[in-house]
């Protein structure tokens, strides 16, 4: 638990050196939807009162017309969402996209400016991107690994005596 301004203050900490944009994923956002709405405000007014263009990405597990009936007051406030399940049998996905089930759908001006290039690119299109990030002593992963990155990054730790705790990847 935190609370959105807490939140949205690292953020803006953690973005300090210029950012293009705010990514959320699950677990599912959705399913807060009280919570994802203050924090998707909170983010438009930081943009805004700022001066900043940076998009908001979002993912879900529901699907696109499920979100667009439950929670179309949200999505107004999302420049571009990757919804629908992640399925482990499926091929990957395209560009952001982690099986190919999931469409990259673009839903403001500034999500089609951002995201309509990527929309039909494929998976390796641009390449997979990782970033590491180090605060009060844990070591965050951030992006979409291609499928066994992290289990190849937990092994070779592992070989190396060093044990992954709180992963994410496996919850």
């Amino acid at each position: 638990r935190i609370a959105v301004a807490d939140l949205v203050a690292w953020c803006r900490r953690t973005a300090a050196g210029g950012c293009d944009g705010v990514t959320i994923s699950g677990g599912e956002p959705f399913d807060q939807p009280a919570g994802l709405g203050a924090l998707l405000r909170a983010l438009d007014a930081w943009r805004r009162g700022d001066g900043l263009d940076f998009d908001v990405l979002c993912y879900s597990g529901y699907p696109l017309r499920t979100l667009q009936r439950r929670h179309a007051a949200l999505l107004r406030l999302v420049d571009a969402i990757v919804p629908e399940p992640y399925v482990d049998g499926l091929p990957l996905g395209g560009v952001w996209r982690g099986s190919a089930n999931q469409p990259l759908v673009p839903l403001s001006d500034r999500g089609r400016a951002r995201y309509d290039a990527y929309v039909d690119g494929a998976a390796g299109a641009g390449g997979k991107r990782m970033q590491a990030a180090v605060e009060g002593g844990r070591v965050w992963m951030i992006g979409i690994p291609a499928r066994g990155d992290m289990a190849a990054v937990e092994a070779l730790c592992a070989s190396r005596g060093l044990a992954l705790t709180q992963v994410s990847w496996r919850r």
